[in-house]
């Protein structure tokens, strides 16, 4: 196909396909079926099948990794510099740490025009010494490489401008924020299928009799999930009617959870672990409330989600988090890694439902208003349009 103006290339990049599937649902398809030639370009995983289909987009492999791995990065590199030449995209937009600094560097080598990297969350946060100087580099050569760094809030825009990473005029954020806002079709209570309700209570032996906490994301160190299971014991010695739900993977390799963590997990019959689901607003919807008790986010889709499901939130004082959520106001906030606080705001919940549930109304009365996922794919579009014209 000839490439005209109604028919640009774009080429989306994340480091795994996960990132694809689960942060960018449908934004491919959107811009494809808005005059792009989309291609996405991700490592191999158990999830393509699906995105594809979902997205009707072609898609290329390209064996990136989460960890450093200098060689293989190099390979990855030389790949995807091949790929640019041989499609010759007016666009190279990438999302997630690896797969930004290779496909700006790839992209830049290859005199791409608009070269974006999106901003949703920087490792660099949880860590310290050599590790922290070494990403500090990454993202700095990353931003040095594109052309416009979108970060998806104010927080993390704020904190690349502090930090000195990038040239300010590069900065620029989508809308009020977020990398793909908010399906409020999907996310809410109406459009829950009761036969999906009733599967879901039979897996987690659902009683009207208890007090349903959720928590969904990585089970991982960084996402204080050994703090939350610090708490929930104890919280268990007074109230024998609390369960605590966890939906999320467990990462070996990457920042692991302490072994008498996962023993607790493990055998606390009160701990729920749900692996993986495609049906989160299930759980949130018969949840009593949402613990976010993560020490680094960039724009959390699942607060969003769960703001949209009316799911009263506690969640920490960080970056992202601060951006979605307002300290008694639209939900409960807590220092970073401060157990007491987290258990004192969760019995704080248990005893007060009402205010609870007025802080979620609120919530997603201010999600409704300016997080919907139409209007952050119509800004992008614009974005895109500007760019490439």
């Amino acid at each position: 196909m000839t490439k005209d103006s109604k028919h640009k290339k774009l080429i989306r990049i994340t480091t795994v396909p996960m990132a694809l599937g689960y942060l960018l649902p449908g934004q491919m398809k959107f811009m494809a079926d808005n005059g792009f030639d989309v291609l996405m370009i991700s490592a191999d995983g158990k999830e393509l099948p699906e995105i594809i289909e979902r997205e009707q987009c072609s898609h290329v492999i390209v064996p990136m990794t989460r960890k450093i791995t200098p060689l293989q990065d190099l390979r990855c590199l030389i790949k995807l510099i091949r790929i640019f030449r041989k499609e010759k995209p007016d666009i190279v937009h990438t999302h997630t740490p690896k797969a930004g600094l290779l496909g700006m560097l790839a992209a830049k080598i290859c005199c791409v025009k608009a070269r974006i990297h999106t901003v949703a969350g920087l490792p660099l946060m949880a860590e310290k010494g050599f590790k922290y100087r070494l990403l500090i580099f990454i993202e700095w050569l990353t931003y040095r490489s594109a052309k416009n760094v979108w970060p998806n809030s104010q927080s993390l825009k704020k904190f690349i401008e502090e930090k000195r990473l990038c040239n300010p005029r590069k900065l620029s954020i989508i809308a009020k924020g977020s990398t793909n806002g908010i399906n409020l079709k999907r996310f809410s209570k109406t459009a829950l299928d009761q036969q999906i309700i009733d599967r879901v209570k039979d897996e987690i032996n659902f009683s009207e009799s208890n007090k349903y906490m959720l928590c969904i994301g990585r089970l991982v160190a960084d996402k204080g999930i050994a703090e939350l299971v610090h708490v929930f014991t104890q919280l268990q010695e007074s109230n024998s009617d609390l369960v605590l739900i966890l939906v999320g993977e467990y990462e070996e390799k990457l920042d692991p959870l302490p072994a008498e963590i996962l023993q607790e997990i493990n055998i606390n019959p009160s701990i729920i672990h749900i692996n993986w689901t495609s049906k989160v607003e299930y759980y949130m919807h018969l949840a009593h409330f949402f613990v976010f008790p993560s020490h680094r986010e960039g724009f959390p889709n699942v607060l969003l989600q769960a703001g949209a499901m009316n799911l009263p939130i506690i969640c920490s004082y960080i970056t992202g988090n601060l951006d979605i959520v307002t300290n008694n106001e639209t939900g409960l906030i807590f220092e970073k890694g401060n157990e007491a606080q987290i258990l004192n705001l969760i019995l704080y919940a248990l005893s007060h439902p009402e205010h609870m549930n007025s802080m979620a109304e609120k919530l997603r009365t201010d999600i409704s208003e300016n997080y919907r996922q139409e209007n952050i794919w119509q800004n992008m579009l614009g974005a895109y349009k500007t760019l490439v014209n």
